[in-house]
């Protein structure tokens, strides 16, 4: 399994992932810089992902929605803030309403992804970052990160296919 760690700190609002791949960091950086490549890891094995919009530059964004298992939609948001190929994305993540809109009642936080060179592989750290202690619960709550550690953990096959 790709992922090494889930290390959930609240006292510094933060929740990081680590996760190793045997593939170079510029392969790696394409799962997130492609959108067709990213709709098959971004969510849960039972919750893909169909991106909608997709600009990855510095004040672009990105729009998607997940599909659950009984055909219930969860749609979600991503605003850029700092993109350097092939090693350093920066966004603000957040929920969205079902009309595709920001939503009000729901928590964002500022993601930080970073590749680095490991071994003979790559180390992707994705570092999520939350406003307030009551938020990182919420989402913790929700599953956040286990939620994640699934999805993240399906980068292997894709980076063998």
């Amino acid at each position: 399994m790709s992922v090494t760690s889930v290390d959930k700190d609240l006292d510094n609002l933060t929740l990081t992932l680590i996760a190793d791949f045997a593939a170079s960091v510029e392969r790696v950086w394409q799962l997130w810089a492609d959108p067709r490549q990213l709709e098959r890891w971004w969510g849960p094995p039972t919750y893909p992902a169909t991106v909608e919009e997709y600009d990855l530059t510095p004040g672009g964004g990105v729009t998607y929605f997940m599909t659950g298992p009984e055909g219930d939609t969860h749609r979600g948001w991503w605003r850029v803030t700092t993109v350097t190929p092939p090693d350093l994305l920066e966004f603000t993540d957040g929920f969205a309403d079902q009309e595709g809109n920001p939503a009000a009642d729901m928590p964002t936080m500022s993601v930080r992804v970073r590749l680095t060179a490991h071994g003979d592989g790559t180390r992707m750290e994705m570092r999520s970052t939350f406003d307030s202690r009551e938020q990182m619960e919420q989402l913790l709550k929700m599953g956040m990160d286990e939620g994640l550690r699934q999805a993240v953990s399906q980068i292997d096959a894709l980076l063998t296919s």
